[in-house]
């Protein structure tokens, strides 16, 4: 692997991981203040589920995914019928294994963040005129900036280090799905030591980037909000 493969798989590892981590954030967010605002029958249910990718085992997932998204799955096969694309083992098939494996992550961040809220300072903003909408960007994700940024930060992360899934649902094709942690488990089986060591210091660096990022936002004492 030269130093253009080692560069174009380390720029679309971070365009996937940008990528997915803005594509979640609307139903992430959404989701997250639902979660933590409402309550509805079958509530715990949905909790179980957004967790799963968490707890199953990664494959798993990207075996579901496979069968969701394949040219024979339900979704693969309207969208290859319809707009005569393919999902599976494709740039997208990245994307979406990057987003459901990091979604968890986002949703739970954000959810206490938004529980902290105070939902007074909300009904008075309401009450001197402001429409929900305002109130929701101009005072509740306001005051919840700490938890999304946390969990956004954690989100990316994790799709930055996503393999398990990826590798069933994309495969490791050389500059269309190959991404850090796919070249990295590819150069050790072919045994080019010093490509892994390179690749996998790159992962540390920005994983740690991250992570200290968003522990150093949540460990923020409550007067600086």
């Amino acid at each position: 692997m030269n130093f253009g493969d080692e560069m174009q798989i380390i720029g679309f590892t971070l365009w996937v991981a940008v990528l997915s981590t803005l594509l979640i954030l609307p139903p992430g967010l959404a989701l997250a203040w639902i979660l933590a605002r409402k309550n509805w029958r079958g509530k715990s249910l949905v909790e179980t589920f957004i967790t799963l990718p968490l707890v199953l085992p990664p494959v798993a997932t990207g075996l579901i995914l496979l069968k969701l998204f394949g040219r024979k799955g339900p979704i693969g096969s309207m969208v290859h019928d319809g707009w005569g694309m393919d999902i599976a083992f494709t740039w997208r098939a990245v994307v979406i294994a990057a987003s459901v494996m990091s979604f968890p992550l986002l949703v739970r961040s954000a959810r206490p963040a938004f529980e902290e809220v105070n939902p007074r300072l909300e009904q008075i903003a309401s009450t001197l005129g402001a429409g929900r909408i305002r109130v929701f960007f101009t005072i509740t994700v306001l005051l919840a900036k700490r938890g999304i940024l946390a969990g956004t930060l954690l989100a990316f992360a994790r799709a930055v280090g996503e393999f398990g899934a990826t590798i069933l649902v994309a495969g490791n094709i050389p500059r269309k799905t190959s991404t850090l942690s796919l070249a990295i488990y590819q150069c050790f089986q072919l045994g080019h030591d010093s490509t892994v060591w390179r690749l996998l210091l790159i992962s540390l660096l920005i994983a740690l980037g991250a992570v200290w990022c968003s522990e150093w936002l949540l460990s923020k004492p409550l007067s600086s909000r």
